[in-house]
């Protein structure tokens, strides 16, 4: 079940519209030229401390983020990472949606000894338990408990690690 926090829209138009009304500019713009130089760097120590004091990820011990890794630019400080964890290659870590309707948040939790391949996604609001693995393109779109392989689209755990 994903946590989300639901905010209606302001006026008629989408939600995205609004965006600068649920979110202060200024931060996203911070946010974005730290998270830029960060999705780029190839020191694994100097991305963990831009990321965590940068933007106010919780990012624990010997996390290895990948080139072009991409946290959210709204809201990063939702965002936890236990130790140990590898993220691929392009991956992305969403907090936030925006819907017609409405405008959506919702914390992400990584757990420790977790590997998050390639080009995955990890939308708002879901837990990814420790020790599991996600495979390369897959959405999670649902928690996912802990030690299991879980891949496609949606992820769907097929086996459960030994």
């Amino acid at each position: 079940m994903r946590r989300l926090k639901e905010y209606p829209k302001p006026g008629p138009e989408n939600s995205m519209y609004y965006w600068r009304s649920y979110v202060n500019f200024f931060k996203v713009a911070k946010n974005f030229i730290f998270i830029s130089i960060g999705r780029y760097l190839p020191f694994l120590g100097l991305k963990r401390w831009l990321y965590r004091y940068g933007v106010g990820m919780k990012i624990g011990k010997n996390v290895s983020l990948g080139l072009m890794m991409m946290p959210d630019v709204l809201f990063p400080e939702l965002i936890e990472i236990g130790d140990n964890t590898i993220i691929g290659y392009n991956a992305t870590i969403l907090t936030h949606e925006f819907r017609v309707e409405s405008f959506k948040t919702g914390p992400v939790k990584i757990g420790r000894d977790v590997l998050i391949g390639a080009n995955a996604t990890i939308l708002a609001g879901v837990e990814i338990g420790d020790g599991a693995m996600i495979g390369a393109g897959a959405v999670v779109t649902k928690d996912i408990p802990p030690g299991v392989l879980a891949v496609g689209v949606p992820a769907r755990v097929v086996k459960k690690i030994e």
